[in-house]
């Protein structure tokens, strides 16, 4: 198992072809630094999403976080972002 401190991230690449997939006109462009923050984000946001996830799981006494865990904190989660 991988070390529990170990940084996972978004590539750049793959959060600018993500963003650019929904742009609607063709000479709309996406700066390097958008990609980077985004991808800062995107990390903030899944780490926020397990932490939530685990304190649901730990108030009704489970060992282990489920998707029901995580769709209990969901519609909160994204109100806060």
């Amino acid at each position: 198992m991988a070390e529990a401190d170990a940084d996972v991230c978004f590539k750049k690449d793959t959060v600018s072809k993500l963003l650019s997939s929904f742009f609607t006109e063709d000479k709309t462009k996406l700066g390097g630094d958008a990609a980077l923050l985004m991808a800062e984000m995107l990390q903030i946001f899944v780490k926020e999403a397990a932490v939530r996830s685990q304190k649901q799981a730990e108030s009704e006494d489970c060992d282990q976080v489920d998707i029901e865990h995580f769709e209990k904190i969901l519609p909160q989660l994204l109100m806060d972002f």
